[in-house]
């Protein structure tokens, strides 16, 4: 029997196709899986059918607390729509879930012990691990003693080893773990193992002085981890232009100063050479002042020098710029060039425009006569007083003060 579920299903496929691929555990899924349903029963264990004549749907139709409609309120918020592994397993086992629903719920009600470890086989009891559930290895206080877990504890998966809490070692956790000692204690109870000194790799208190063994870079001596200074052995490697620095238990490489070429130590004054553009000055590499050692340091035409750390750089002089290796003047740009128009004032427009219309007048009134070559005359002589104003830069404006009475 499968179930009518359309909305369920829709929403199932909504999120197959929207979400990523990242997969979990099984075992985590199906808990993930129940813990939301069981938490949709406490959200709905108050509610009914709702609306209408609730006695009678409840009458004709199966109580709400174990109806189908129940069931779907449940299953559609069961899963995040993100959570691409839920919704998966849910379009699984879609009978196992309505046969626990419909039939199993009395005999069965914890769902996470009847589905997920019973039925699907994707988990199993606390204690134990792998295909088989098999028990975890136990001792004083319980798995792995108390003090560690069981390697696929509660899953189908893992080989059941112990991992150890910090501080603890052994099948069963009961040892303790380098750089780790066990406390005294007054009862019979087992003590816990704390912390040596962080020089140590065995001990028999927190000191640094009581110590029995070293951990790698310590060398013993009287009961203390002596840091060993690799720098002042063979025992130190680092590459070229860098120089060794002693740390607790181990040491460093460090760049050396760029005045150097190799070097014994940080700073200037420690170089087995000097770099380029640096000179032994005292007991130091320093910077070598280029601009004014050297008469001519920038050959260019309008070029200044500029000393830097181990070099020079050459720059053009203030109100030059670089065009083509070589420094020219930074002139402003000039502007675009004006039309013929752009300098004439509002009374020379007027006068254009009045001139060109006593032309047209001048031509439709020859016309009327029928007198070509009177028209011809005028309607050219027009046109040359025109073009003849237009070009001559409007030179003292003669026409503009003639037509204004100057």
């Amino acid at each position: 029997m499968c179930w009518s579920w359309p909305l369920v299903s829709a929403l199932v496929l909504c999120s197959l196709l929207s979400v990523g691929t990242v997969r979990t555990a099984p075992c985590q899924t199906c808990r993930r899986l129940t813990d939301s349903f069981i938490k949709g029963l406490e959200r709905t264990a108050n509610k009914n059918f709702g609306g209408g004549n609730t006695a009678w749907e409840e009458e004709k139709l199966a109580k709400y607390a174990r109806s189908e409609t129940r069931l779907l309120e449940i299953v559609e918020a069961v899963c995040d729509k993100s959570d691409f592994d839920c919704n998966r397993l849910l379009e699984q086992i879609e009978d196992q879930v309505e046969t626990w629903w419909f039939h199993r719920q009395q005999e069965a009600p914890d769902l996470f012990q009847w589905l997920c470890i019973e039925e699907l086989r994707l988990c199993c009891p606390p204690g134990h691990y792998g295909p088989e559930c098999t028990e975890c290895p136990s001792g004083p206080g319980g798995v792995c003693g108390g003090l560690g877990r069981c390697e696929g504890e509660g899953t189908r998966l893992g080989d059941g080893d112990c991992v150890c809490d910090p501080g603890y070692s052994g099948v069963l956790c009961q040892d303790c773990a380098h750089g780790y000692y066990r406390e005294k204690s007054s009862n019979h109870t087992q003590p816990p193992c704390s912390a040596c000194h962080h020089s140590c790799k065995k001990c028999t208190g927190p000191q640094d002085n009581k110590c029995l063994d070293c951990k790698p870079g310590w060398i013993l001596h009287s009961n203390k981890c002596v840091d060993v200074d690799e720098c002042g052995t063979e025992l130190a490697r680092c590459p070229s232009n860098t120089y060794c620095f002693n740390t607790d238990g181990s040491y460093e490489c460090r760049g050396c100063d760029q005045a150097c070429v190799g070097c014994m130590g940080s700073g200037p004054a420690r170089c087995k050479k000097c770099a380029r553009g640096f000179r032994l000055t005292g007991a130091k590499c320093l910077d070598i002042d280029e601009c004014s050692e050297r008469a001519i340091a920038c050959p260019g035409l309008n070029e200044a020098c500029i000393n830097e750390e181990g070099s020079f750089r050459c720059e053009c002089a203030e109100g030059f710029i670089r065009r083509d290796s070589i420094c020219v003047e930074n002139l402003p740009p000039t502007g675009p060039e004006k039309g013929l128009f752009d300098d004439m004032t509002d009374d020379e427009v007027l006068v254009l425009q009045q001139m060109f219309f006593g032309v047209v007048i001048c031509a439709l009134a020859t016309l009327a006569a029928k007198g070509d070559m009177v028209f011809t005359a005028i309607f050219i002589g027009g046109v040359a007083a025109m073009a003849g104003y237009w070009l001559s830069e409007k030179g003292d404006r003669v026409l503009d003060g003639f037509l204004k009475g100057r």
